[in-house]
């Protein structure tokens, strides 16, 4: 009995720790933890982009009256084409024209009293000629003389010339080829000291089409310098603008990128300040890596993707740069050939370890 005994104790203990083992083997392959892996490589990145847009006059100007007085004669309203240098509208300012007739009449006597001293210095020139016919200081004199008229009609000149410049304002003409495009005084309106323009004159045979791309866009390229776009009074109609310059500046408040399209409007169809949207593509210079956007964590810290090597995850930061349909390119510490997991989160820590397969 006691022999038996003893064989079952021992039986008992042996199937213990054969058990233990199988615990102790089962929680260690618990621990690791199978993941799906890519193989990171470089794309070329093309995304076709849609962008609001605004369209721009080619010139706009805000006529504004330089010297006070009263709408005299109106000559255009708005909607009207004009030529430049056409006559807009005259203003009726008395005073000008009486300052500028009296700056006149002070300017003929100055010159009058001019020509006289001069003559006078010339004939004493002439009789100096003979020795002791004239005086030194007769002669000092007269000199003296010419030059103050000469002075004094020199400014004249200047002042008529400042009286006749403003005599001019009082003619109110188009600086450019354009469209009047607001009006906002009627004959007899008081103009000089108004905050309101007294026209806008636009032209609009061609247009600036703007449009502020994101910072993210802005290091790609259009793939033609040539983009279509289309507005918002006529969605169904396509219209071409050209890629003229890039403002090379980051706006700190909305972070994008000004561009400007010239759009070609001899046929008048569109419209300064119009709304529309521009589609065209962008690629990179070079190629870049993409990954899908399961690949990449974001949280309050960081943004990262997870790189395995030697059965180990590394949480790699990136940025991230244009999205596409289905993935996003991303910039970091990254080469061709890791391996990459699917679907990331930040529960994968580093010091885990981890069983990479790729799906066929």
């Amino acid at each position: 009995m006691k022999n038996q005994s003893s064989i079952l104790i021992f039986s008992a203990a042996i199937l213990l720790a054969t058990c233990g083992e199988k615990k102790k083997t089962t929680a260690t392959v618990a621990t690791v933890d199978s993941v799906q892996v890519f193989t990171l490589k470089k794309e070329t990145i093309t995304k076709n982009l849609v962008l609001p847009a605004e369209l721009y006059a080619w010139q706009r100007a805000e006529v504004h009256a330089k010297v006070e007085g009263y709408i005299k004669e109106l000559k255009v309203d708005i909607g009207d084409k004009v030529k430049r240098n056409d006559i807009l509208a005259v203003i009726d300012a008395p005073e000008v024209a009486s300052n500028y007739a009296k700056a006149a009449a002070d300017l003929q006597a100055t010159e009058a009293r001019y020509r006289t001293s001069a003559d006078t210095y010339r004939r004493l020139v002439t009789a100096a000629k003979e020795r002791g016919s004239v005086s030194d200081s007769e002669m000092e004199r007269t000199r003296n003389q010419m030059l103050s008229d000469s002075a004094t009609f020199v400014a004249a000149q200047s002042g008529t010339n400042a009286y006749a410049q403003l005599r001019s304002y009082l003619v109110i003409r188009a600086a450019f080829d354009g469209i009047i495009t607001q009006r906002n005084i009627d004959p007899g309106t008081l103009v000089g000291s108004e905050q309101k323009p007294l026209f806008v004159l636009e032209n609009l045979s061609t247009l600036r089409l703007r449009v502020a791309v994101p910072e993210a866009y802005t290091s790609a390229l259009p793939d033609t310098s040539f983009i279509s776009f289309t507005v918002d009074a006529q969605p169904s109609k396509k219209y071409i603008a050209k890629l003229a310059r890039k403002s090379n500046q980051i706006d700190a408040k909305t972070r994008t990128e000004l561009w400007e399209f010239i759009v070609d409007n001899t046929k008048q169809e569109l419209k300064s300040g119009m709304y529309g949207n521009v589609n065209f593509n962008l690629h990179r210079a070079e190629p870049s890596f993409v990954v899908p956007y399961s690949a990449v964590v974001t949280n309050l810290e960081r943004n990262f993707v997870i790189r395995v090597k030697d059965g180990k995850p590394e949480w790699i930061d990136v940025k991230s740069g244009i999205n596409l349909k289905d993935k996003v390119e991303v910039f970091g510490e990254l080469q061709e050939g890791d391996q990459l997991l699917v679907k990331a989160n930040d529960e994968i820590k580093e010091d885990k370890s981890v069983i990479a397969f790729q799906k066929k």
